[in-house]
């Protein structure tokens, strides 16, 4: 039993911050490490970070992924798009010039019948039209099917005339125009995720500078950030809470480098986090059958199943060689890990991460790693303004 209420705190709608500062560097950053806390602004974590530390960051960069349609008699159909479905592949589907299906969250669904609905799309200054055809619904989600005339156009581009940015729904307010710059990371560049990776947030080009500086290597992988990340656990036991599947995409170099950093590994985000350890347990299933021609996702509970004794350096030894054997030079697998009070950490050494949400699976994952002293950070954070949640203050933890 793992009470979900031992994860509450007091956040009130005037800490959580419904915008970003003027200057993304001059956030507020909370430095916890070895159980002492301090605090200076985010310009500065070089400071605070080792000179042989590997920062591995996100890449990954939000589709203006909600659709509003308007049926011939007014109502409001909102179409949020949460992952491809055909194509499966994010890249296939997205650069598609042809019908592609998508899981999506339907906004008004019992207005939808079996009609095609169809929305203006301004493209050149001319005008196109976009058109989503209701094939599915299973539980909350449904399968819909969109098409164009706008020949040689991509649903990407699509997207990005037609789309709305689906900014997170605690900021109560609607998307604006300058959340399509702050509500992206300065490296963000592969399509795909419905929410930021918002620990990134924080970094500019002159902090990523300092840090090369410095002689802080840097390396990037992908995880594409799915509406789940906001998804409360509603279950009185956490470890009944059903976790959320996401893609991850961690080039071969990525993989070398963690390999022959351990030890020295900050991630950047719960999603880095999430995608690290996730390699641990991908290699070490590899390593199960040395001929393995594919890759198993790994499950919610996979990592509390038994005992695990490889090291990481030889669990990702078996993703390398996996990767020689089938001629791929990016590992592509999924994951639905949850990480949780009772997990213990193969790869990350150093969170860098914003404040998150009570009684969430992001919060879980803080405790995880920093135990029951989460309690102090929060507190210490709500005792001294700091802004919380998306476009909040970060945190740098380490154990």
């Amino acid at each position: 039993m793992l009470p979900i209420s031992d994860f509450d705190y007091p956040l009130t709608d005037d800490r959580i911050a419904k915008y970003p500062l003027p200057e993304r560097d001059h956030s507020k950053l909370l430095v916890y490490q070895q159980g002492v806390i301090s605090e200076d602004r985010f310009f500065n974590i070089g400071n605070y970070l080792p000179s042989d530390s590997l920062l591995v960051y996100n890449n990954t960069r939000v589709i203006q992924a909600r659709l509003i349609f308007h049926k011939a008699t007014g109502a409001r159909i909102e179409v949020f798009c949460l992952e491809p479905l055909m194509p499966h592949d994010y890249q296939l589907n997205l650069s598609s010039t042809e019908p592609i299906e998508w899981k999506c969250m339907i906004g008004n669904l019992k207005k939808w019948k079996n009609e095609e609905l169809v929305m203006p799309v301004y493209l050149a200054g001319k005008e196109h039209h976009l058109y989503a055809k209701l094939l599915s619904t299973t539980g909350n989600t449904s399968v819909i099917g969109f098409r164009w005339d706008a020949p040689d156009t991509s649903f990407a581009e699509i997207l990005n005339a037609a789309g709305e940015l689906p900014i997170p729904p605690y900021l109560n307010r609607k998307s604006e125009e300058s959340d399509k710059t702050t509500y992206q990371t300065v490296y963000s560049k592969i399509l795909g995720s419905v929410a930021a990776p918002t620990a990134g947030l924080h970094f500019t080009p002159q902090v990523l500078g300092d840090l090369k500086q410095r002689g802080i290597q840097t390396t990037e992988l992908t995880l594409h950030v799915g509406a789940g990340t906001f998804q409360p656990v509603k279950t009185a036991d956490a470890n009944e809470h059903t976790m959320h599947t996401e893609i991850i995409a961690v080039p071969r170099q990525a993989i070398e480098q963690v390999r022959d950093n351990a030890g020295h590994i900050v991630a950047v985000g719960t999603t880095s986090v999430r995608t690290l350890e996730s390699l641990y347990f991908i290699g070490e299933q590899l390593s199960l059958n040395p001929d393995e021609t594919n890759v198993h996702d790994v499950t919610q509970f996979y990592p509390y199943n038994k005992e695990f004794d490889m090291p990481a350096d030889v669990a990702l030894d078996h993703i390398l060689r996996y990767l020689d054997r089938t001629g791929q030079d990016t590992l592509h697998a999924a994951t639905q890990i949850m990480i949780r009070p009772g997990y213990r950490f193969r790869i990350v050494n150093h969170i860098i991460t914003n404040f998150h949400q009570p009684k969430s699976t992001l919060l879980l994952l803080v405790s995880a790693f920093i135990g029951d002293d989460w309690h102090k950070v929060y507190d210490y954070a709500l005792n001294h303004n700091f802004r919380f949640l998306s476009y909040g203050d970060s945190s740098l933890l380490s154990r």
